[in-house]
């Protein structure tokens, strides 16, 4: 279960998916200072880490802190590979994974 209300107790329903990447999207566009059009258009395969300037070093941290926050998820160091960060896809399906049931 998540501590984000309008995903609901089923994060594999489709209500629960959309939720989950709303937020996310929203999360990057904050964290990265993003225009919210262009993080609402990010699809599976749309690059992250090494295609978005904004997306630094510095700030994937400030990134995994606050999907921590607004997502109630712990990630740990061992939890951070490129592959995770290299497209928007990689990242909803790692969020989704630590959301989901154990």
């Amino acid at each position: 279960m998540t501590t984000l209300p309008q995903l609901g107790p089923n994060i594999d329903s489709e209500a629960g998916e959309a939720a989950l990447d709303r937020e996310l999207k929203g999360l990057i566009a904050d964290v990265l200072g993003l225009d919210p059009e262009q993080a609402a258009a990010f699809g599976p395969d749309s690059g992250l880490f090494g295609h978005l300037p904004e997306l630094d070093s510095m700030a994937v941290a400030g990134l995994l802190t606050e999907m921590e926050d607004r997502l109630g998820i712990v990630i740990e160091d061992d939890d951070v590979d490129g592959e995770m960060l290299e497209t928007y896809g990689g990242l909803l399906a790692f969020a989704r994974g630590k959301l989901g049931p154990r």
